[in-house]
């Protein structure tokens, strides 16, 4: 379709401020830690993405785009069928933008301008329509964060072992005293080393756990009232009342780009 390179070291050392690329990708799809020299936006117009680094993970619907600095090692699964549209930026392009992994929004403007990138040479003529269009959408690749469902990852082995059972399974009930034994800790000790760890409480985190394997379930089309009882929620409504006041949209919402 696009007639371009989906291998990401192709767009690395191009003599252009900006390159991107399209793929699209199978549910289930992984892409394995790696780097590169560039800085990267993660972007899909359909599904979800959870990009992972050493500091957590991010969950990435569409209509949301990951900024990942050059350099950092991250990797990729995508939740549903994804559309990925990613844009690899040269060292000082983006000047505005931060220098830690940032889930931002992705204006239709922005949208549009991301897939037409796609479409364009990678070598395109910086002095002509194609690089004013470049040019414009560096211009418009600013910082606008929005809430993100992010998981920081605690360095600490015995609660990076009880973060994985909470997201193996997010439907019990992790009370902190429920927590605290599996981790073979005292609550007090829990609530203290977890909270320093992650910068959450244990059931912030929880909650963070739940709506990361939510919106993964509701990316790849299932039902609202299945996905409500796999977090350990007992009716729909009671699971979007949670969705509505953590992410500011329904379920379905979420994903049409209303926040």
């Amino acid at each position: 379709m696009y007639g371009k390179s989906e291998d990401r070291d192709d767009y690395q050392d191009v003599p252009r401020p900006l390159a991107a690329m399209a793929r699209d990708l199978a549910d289930g799809h992984h892409i394995p830690p790696h780097h590169h020299r560039r800085a990267q936006l993660i972007y899909g117009t359909t599904g979800a993405i959870t990009v992972t680094t050493g500091q957590g993970s991010w969950v990435v619907p569409a209509t949301r785009g990951a900024w990942i600095p050059g350099g950092l090692e991250h990797a990729m699964t995508c939740a549903g069928a994804v559309a990925m549209r990613t844009l690899y930026v040269a060292p000082g392009a983006a000047h505005r933008m931060p220098a830690v992994p940032t889930v931002v929004s992705v204006s239709p403007l922005l949208r549009e301008l991301i897939d037409e990138a796609t479409r364009l040479p990678v070598h395109y003529d910086v002095r002509g329509r194609d690089g004013v269009l470049m040019r414009l959408l560096l211009h418009e690749l600013a910082p606008h964060p929005v809430t993100a469902l992010h998981l920081p990852a605690p360095s600490d082995p015995a609660l990076a072992e009880l973060c994985a059972a909470v997201r193996r399974r997010p439907g019990e009930r992790w009370t902190t005293g429920a927590a605290a034994a599996h981790a073979h800790l005292s609550t007090r000790s829990l609530q203290r080393r977890f909270t320093a760890a992650t910068g959450m409480s244990l059931a912030r985190w929880v909650q963070q756990a739940r709506l990361v394997h939510a919106v993964t379930l509701l990316a790849r089309g299932t039902p609202v009232t299945a996905v409500a009882g796999s977090v350990g929620y007992a009716t729909p409504s009671a699971f979007t009342a949670m969705f509505h006041r953590a992410l500011g949209a329904s379920p379905t919402g979420y994903f049409r780009g209303s926040v």
